[in-house]
């Protein structure tokens, strides 16, 4: 089975290449700026906005499903237009599609999250997602939508960076008391998107870990781990802010969790600091 990882070189894409090539697979993978370190996968540069480039791609490599990953933050061309575009052609040459959508396309207006609500943002990026999540579903009965939350894996995403950066005191900020997320660990949410996408299941699932955590609680964990001084992290509220978004949005994975063999841990658990002495 020839599976194509579109945003193969960002940080859940370079997660689902190093699998691949972990489990003997032979993934292809496509990148927009350099392509990624793993020598198992083959790379093919793409740019979503491109509906030719899309075409070249994918009549190369012939894959009989595709995994989204890209991420192009608020830009609509990239994250709902390329997203919409991806949706149709794969429907028109029959490509079953994993979409990774994200949390953002919700408010926050509700207490919990689980697959059968429908999106309703209120941010741009929110509403590039749930465009581009709604083609998805529309275009291709056949179709897997993966919502997720804040991604942490191993010191290298962006909000661990973050953590650090503000514990040295190397970059301004605070880490909002207020903001509510479920993090999901990288290698889970990886490995259940293989899963997904090597089964025969469609429709709307949610991959997010079982502990809803604030921003600053999140920041604290990864002090913790990582022998930084929590106290150093300067705190505040989304609410005083100004910024968009909902403040508590809590994804409920239960029900897919019951469907997978990958088990989804909770940032208290994947953040726990190890004893040194065992």
């Amino acid at each position: 089975m020839t599976v194509l990882i579109i945003g193969g070189s960002g940080f859940l894409g370079a997660e689902l290449v190093r699998q691949a090539v972990s489990a003997g697979r032979h993934p292809v993978a496509t990148y927009h700026s350099r392509p990624g370190d793993y020598d198992g996968a083959a790379w093919h540069h793409l740019d979503l906005r491109d509906p030719l480039h899309l075409e070249e791609v994918l009549t190369t490599v012939a894959p009989d499903a595709v995994i989204n990953v890209t991420s192009g933050g608020a830009d609509w061309t990239i994250t709902a237009e390329g997203g919409i575009r991806l949706a149709l052609t794969a429907a028109e040459r029959g490509i079953r599609l994993v979409h990774v959508s994200s949390d953002a396309v919700f408010s926050g207006r509700e207490d919990l999250y689980d697959e059968t609500f429908l999106p309703d943002p209120v941010t741009p990026y929110g509403a590039a997602k749930a465009a581009a999540e709604t083609a998805v579903r529309l275009l291709s009965a056949g179709a897997v939508v993966v919502r997720t939350s804040l991604i942490i894996g191993d010191g290298r995403s962006e909000h661990e960076r973050l953590v650090h950066a503000l514990a040295a005191g190397t970059r301004d900020g605070a880490l909002f008391t207020d903001d509510v997320r479920c993090p999901v660990h990288v290698g889970d949410l990886a490995a259940a998107l293989w899963e997904l996408t090597l089964s025969d299941a469609v429709g709307v699932f949610h991959l997010a870990g079982p502990d809803a955590v604030t921003r600053h609680e999140l920041g604290t964990l990864i002090a913790q781990r990582d022998g930084l001084d929590a106290s150093l992290l300067p705190t505040g509220r989304r609410a005083d802010s100004g910024l968009p978004g909902g403040l508590c949005v809590r994804l409920d994975s239960r029900v897919t969790q019951k469907r997978l063999a990958t088990r989804l841990r909770g940032a208290r658990e994947f953040l726990r600091r190890q004893n040194p002495d065992r």
